[in-house]
């Protein structure tokens, strides 16, 4: 037995131990979104690539399944994603050319819908304007301001265009050979674990992660689309242009939580004034939507799959919050997924217990929500 002194000995050595993987973990957390920004041009498509390979892993197990080849229900899985991807895309990208070059015909028409919000602001800037001149005991120097001519659009596609499309080949890969060595990387993992428990474990989790990801984009992407078709349905009843687009938009958005219904409605706006002559004709369009999301996300999507997923609003607002940070749009179309695949991992593995080493027994584990159900 131990004495009194060694198991002080021990606990200070656990604590040391405790200590220094804390001092690394905060170290890792504070440098690793700074590594991520600076470092987006690889990590972005390779993340955004496994985040869809997982996705797609049913679909490859469902051909595999038939008896198809790894290698060929790779493929087709690949084949069929770039099938929906650029249908989605062109959907909303060649109607949306048309749009941008009916903006300089129909900017008056949107000048005169917002004239009367136009002229209540330019009294009440007039009214300030006049406020702080009597007030102001001296003129302020008068600054010249420099405003840099933006680029043209053709500029802009030319330059990015290559690079964009090396990313996606990228992308691409990554999806494929992700898909194609899939059983056999899974099968591998589980038989290198050294006792039976862990290969069972880490089956499991493996299992957990690709069924919470792939229901989640898999429930989110039919209620999306759902919700743009019938968006676009109202709208081609109203008569607005390109009903087809607006529904696109409406179901890529909503992938976003919390900001992207916003942009929706931003958007449908503008094109509703662009559209109607009248302003309360102008304002059905982001109406209707705002009734149709307000039903989508209060009654439809916490009926579907808050029974399959509970994640906490917070948690979704604060990884929402980083990955936009991290990579602006396209990390928010992420942070959900990513949020998921984390959180099921660390219900498996064991969350890091900072409360406990501060206050308790110095160390940092925390058993996973599924160890203390089975204790």
């Amino acid at each position: 037995m131990l004495t009194h002194e060694q198991e002080a000995l021990q606990i200070k050595r656990v604590r040391l131990l405790a200590s220094l993987t804390l001092l690394g973990g905060v170290g890792l957390v504070l440098a690793l979104p700074f590594a991520l920004r600076a470092g987006a041009e690889f990590f972005l498509p390779v993340t955004a690539a496994l985040v869809i390979a997982i996705a797609l892993v049913p679909m490859l197990e469902w051909f595999e399944r038939r008896g198809v080849p790894a290698k060929l229900a790779a493929a087709l899985c690949v084949i069929i994603f770039l099938l929906v991807a650029f249908f989605a895309v062109a959907s909303i990208v060649l109607p949306a050319i048309d749009w941008v070059a009916l903006i300089p015909q129909r900017i008056e028409r949107v000048q005169n819908a917002l004239s009367p919000i136009v002229d209540l602001y330019s009294s009440l800037q007039k009214f300030i304007d006049r406020t702080v001149s009597q007030i102001a005991t001296s003129t302020p120097k008068s600054r010249t301001v420099t405003l840099e001519q933006p680029n043209s659009m053709l500029d802009l596609i030319t330059t990015s265009a290559p690079h964009a499309a090396i990313q996606l080949f990228f992308a691409l890969l990554v999806i494929y050979f992700f898909l194609a060595g899939w059983t056999g990387m899974r099968k591998r993992t589980i038989v290198s674990r050294g006792s039976f428990e862990g290969a069972l474990t880490t089956a499991r989790v493996i299992q957990q992660v690709v069924d919470a990801t792939s229901t989640y984009i898999g429930t989110i992407t039919l209620i999306n689309v759902s919700l743009g078709a019938l968006t676009a349905l109202v709208l081609w009843w109203l008569g607005m242009d390109s009903p087809l687009m607006w529904g696109g938009i409406v179901a890529v958005l909503n992938y976003i939580p919390y900001l992207g219904p916003i942009a929706s409605v931003i958007l449908l706006g503008l094109g509703g004034l662009m559209t109607f002559t009248d302003p309360w004709a102008a304002l059905l369009p982001p109406s209707i939507f705002l009734a149709f999301h307000m039903v989508e996300a209060n009654a439809i999507t916490p009926m579907i799959v808050g029974k399959r997923l509970e994640i906490n609003p917070l948690l979704i607002l604060v990884s929402l919050s980083f990955w936009a940070w991290v990579w602006g749009t396209t990390g928010a179309l992420l942070a959900v997924p990513l949020l998921i695949i984390f959180k099921t991992i660390f219900a498996a593995a064991g969350t890091p217990d900072i409360a406990g080493f501060l206050f308790e027994d110095g160390t940092l584990t925390h058993v996973g929500d599924d160890e203390e159900k089975d204790a």
